[in-house]
């Protein structure tokens, strides 16, 4: 396993943080940029990656696809966008697409980012209730059925090209993974339904980024999700959270109800080799509230997950 962090695409102080704790393995994700997904923009990202000692070997962003979730006009023209992107990972080397299956852009729902936590720091969580009180998504009408006939024809498109060019596509679950949100279904909240996504389109090039978390949340052991899901993980989120998918916290990394070494145990057992990264970290004093160290982002707790994932990647590999 390879102990990964995400970066901007520009270099600043979390790039030589990530060198001087020893770390080789990069994700990015471009925060709102224009077509960062054409060759230019990822080439000199990979390049600038290289300059500073780091194996860019994550893409943890999309493109837009909005049209291509709900299968709205236009979506055929989205889908060649990922194509684009896929194709251009491949020609630069660059292993793995993190990518979610929703109609919201980021996938990711908070509804707290200062949660009080062991000595004043913060942590952020969620509650399904704030969420129930909003309007619906003005597409509320779309059915379960629907959004499973789409993943099916957009997997249908784009796994060939990952095939083709060697890349490994890495989806993410919903996070909540509950249903429905805003009036919109979610599909990728279960083991189960990660089961049937595969067998939607059975390749090795086609698996699952396993972010500990939302399985956490998803009332499942996360040592057993590990096996199941076996040699289909790419890539893996390791954090960890208290409560359930309608009510959590994240929690610090060494504090939360998972058995953090039997995970990794886990991810040995079944082959696991690819990047793995800290994920939803606490902030700590004295950390501002910059757009680019926002909530669960933050420096201070990232350092202390990987101490902690190294020194557990070192008993796992002695033991």
């Amino acid at each position: 396993m390879d102990p990964a962090v995400m970066v901007p695409p520009v270099q600043d102080r979390r790039w030589t943080l990530a060198k001087q704790l020893g770390i080789e393995s990069g994700v990015v994700r471009f925060w709102g940029m224009d077509d960062w997904w054409e060759y230019d923009t990822l080439v000199r990202t990979r390049n600038r990656f290289a300059d500073h000692g780091l194996s860019l070997d994550v893409v943890e962003d999309r493109p837009p696809m909005e049209r291509t979730v709900l299968g709205k006009d236009g979506r055929d023209e989205e889908i060649e966008t990922v194509k684009q992107l896929i194709r251009n990972m491949g020609r630069l080397d660059i292993d793995i697409y993190c990518w979610v299956w929703t109609e919201n852009p980021v996938g990711v729902l908070r509804t707290a980012d200062a949660i009080p936590d062991r000595g004043g720091s913060l942590q952020s969580g969620y509650d399904h209730t704030w969420t129930e009180r909003a309007v619906d998504h003005p597409e509320a009408d779309i059915s379960e059925r629907e959004l499973w006939e789409n993943l099916e024809y957009f997997l249908d498109e784009v796994v060939p090209v990952a095939e083709e060019v060697g890349v490994k596509m890495a989806l993410h679950p919903d996070d909540p993974p509950l249903s429905p949100v805003r009036g919109v279904p979610r599909l990728i909240t279960s083991v189960e339904n990660y089961e049937r996504v595969l067998d939607l389109y059975d390749s090795p090039n086609h698996g699952v980024t396993f972010c500990q978390g939302n399985f956490a949340a998803m009332d499942t052991d996360v040592q057993s999700a590990i096996r199941r899901l076996g040699n289909r993980i790419h890539y893996v989120h390791f954090r960890d959270i208290e409560g359930s998918a309608r009510s959590f916290v994240e929690t610090w990394h060494d504090d939360g109800p998972t058995d953090m070494l039997a995970a990794m145990e886990a991810y040995r057992e079944v082959g696991f080799d690819g990047p793995i990264r800290p994920d939803h970290v606490p902030k700590m004093v004295g950390e501002d509230d910059r757009a680019e160290t926002q909530a669960g982002y933050t420096d201070m707790g990232r350092l202390f997950a990987i101490g902690y994932m190294k020194g557990l990647l070192e008993q796992t590999a002695t033991s």
